[in-house]
């Protein structure tokens, strides 16, 4: 029996590294709390956003309430999410 799982274990080991990585997004949320140069500063800082990206996304998540501001592995993600949320921005997490 334990032959039997060793095979199956890697052969889902092999399929798992021929499938894509899945890729998730960062949302930021509009609040009424931070404000357009802390919310800036922030994406440059953590996010690495040059000064007009920011200044776009923290203009549509004022305007339409979110903006998509990165995307990449959700190990990045979430440590990129718990980074601004450690400076009070409102920021989920969607697999794409």
């Amino acid at each position: 029996m334990l032959m039997v799982k060793r095979r199956v274990n890697e052969q889902s080991k092999k399929s798992d590294k021929n499938m894509p990585a899945k890729e998730y997004i960062l949302i930021l949320h509009n609040d009424d709390v931070n404000t357009f140069e802390h919310v800036i500063d922030t994406l440059i800082r953590v996010c690495r956003h040059n000064e007009l990206q920011a200044e776009q996304c923290a203009l549509l998540a004022h305007l339409k309430g979110k903006c998509d501001i990165m995307s990449g592995s959700f190990e990045e993600m979430e440590n990129t999410q718990q980074s601004l949320k450690l400076e009070g921005l409102t920021v989920t997490m969607e697999e794409l």
